[in-house]
């Protein structure tokens, strides 16, 4: 039986997901790791679709970091070859499902065919206003910090800021997607806990939720399950409870 939503208020408005073990789930099955990252396609439209049916603004998927362009050279073709397939099967049923795309990262060092299916996939689904799907590919969050900290140089050695200009602001304006918001929950697939280089300024005060289920595995089942974990959190932001449901803090005396 499919648990129920929480209440909207009660929900995440963007969540990310590091989507890890689609390897292991091959390996338990005696397949190649190709194998696995295929199966783990089945996952990512189940849960885009079930994320838009939840009335969730943005999803954010972990689909390529810069780190796995070291991975061999056979994976990583296979990898670009199978964003460029799922890209062309699945533009249609979001575009259905009033969903938008958002690519984050330095998606120059796509191959030029992978390239310009996630350029085409993101103006065909321009005119949507639901959920928008951010697919983090070719992406690290260090990559995204260096990267901002070199442009706002540039603005300094032109003249055209101060160094004392510069505040949380300023630098975020030249991140990958500055508009994104701070993901309210992070999760993590396979049961690893490590944050994987992902998002690193932005889950500042992320809610973190880690499953053992594969990639593969999970589906709208879990992420509604994740839903409803974080609908039970209280969120502090370092302040205290009182201060969250805004009543006075005793001073102690």
């Amino acid at each position: 039986m499919e648990r129920e939503l929480p209440a909207a208020e009660r929900l995440p408005r963007h969540v990310a997901i590091i989507m890890d073990g689609n390897g292991r789930w091959a390996r338990k099955r005696g397949l190649p790791r190709a194998a696995g990252h295929a199966a783990g396609r089945s996952a990512v439209r189940d849960v885009v679709i079930a994320s838009a049916e939840a009335g969730l603004d943005e999803l954010t998927l972990y689909t390529f970091s810069m780190e796995n362009w070291n991975r061999p050279r056979k994976e990583v073709a296979a990898l670009m070859h199978l964003l460029d397939q799922t890209l062309a099967e699945q533009v249609a049923e979001m575009d259905e499902n009033n969903i938008r795309l958002n690519a984050m990262g330095r998606i120059d060092l796509l191959p030029k065919y992978a390239r310009t299916r996630l350029e085409r996939s993101i103006d065909e689904l321009s005119g949507n206003d639901g959920l928008r799907l951010n697919l983090a590919i070719s992406y690290g969050g260090r990559a995204e910090i260096m990267d901002a900290v070199r442009a706002v140089a540039g603005l300094v050695e032109s003249g055209r800021i101060r160094p004392a200009d510069i505040d949380e602001e300023e630098l975020r304006s030249h991140f990958y997607t500055p508009d994104l918001p701070d993901p309210d929950l992070l999760i993590r697939t396979s049961g690893e806990s490590r944050i994987s280089n992902f998002l690193l300024w932005q889950i500042a005060y992320t809610e973190l939720y880690i499953t053992d289920v594969l990639w593969p595995d999970f589906g709208r089942k879990h992420l509604f399950e994740a839903l409803a974990d974080y609908a039970k959190r209280e969120r502090r932001f370092g302040r205290v409870s009182d201060q969250r449901r805004g009543r006075g803090v005793s001073d102690g005396s």
